[in-house]
């Protein structure tokens, strides 16, 4: 396949994508991302719990207890992770979808050892993906290779 060769005199400058949303965007959005998937996940635990049952005082506590904890730890996530080298910051990130797997899977009932299998498991394929990812766009610092 041909490609266009830069014109002589002249060098090839490495270009980011155009940023669309303004700064002001950014920001809202690093804090609803985290609130919203909290509230997703408060609802979604809370449903588990009842298991199509009646809604109850201790269902909702357990909702908004959950959302909190989780948009908590999500955001917290979001502003230490990219500080840490590429190994850590796999290993955090994936702690923390297997620790968040493994809670919703313990609420619909099932046992012990099978909650914390799963939870490995999810834990394990996120470190091997996430990893891969950070090993290939990060340096061994963690700082993004442009």
């Amino acid at each position: 396949m041909a490609h266009a060769a830069p014109a002589p005199g002249r060098t090839a400058v490495a270009t980011r994508t155009p940023d669309i949303l303004s700064e002001r965007a950014h920001a809202i959005g690093r804090r609803a991302v985290p609130v919203g998937l909290g509230l997703v996940y408060g609802y979604w635990a809370a449903a588990n719990e009842r298991s199509g049952g009646p809604i109850t005082g201790w269902n909702l506590l357990l909702g908004f207890v959950s959302a909190a904890v989780f948009a908590a730890v999500f955001f917290g996530l979001l502003q230490v992770a990219p500080h840490m080298r590429r190994e850590v910051h796999a290993v955090a990130w994936s702690s923390f979808a297997g620790i968040a797997f493994g809670f919703m899977y313990s609420l619909t009932g099932a046992s012990i050892l099978r909650s914390v299998v799963m939870s490995l498991a999810v834990a394990a394929t996120f470190f091997v993906i996430l990893f891969y990812r950070y090993y290939t766009h990060e340096d061994a610092e963690g700082h993004r290779i442009s």
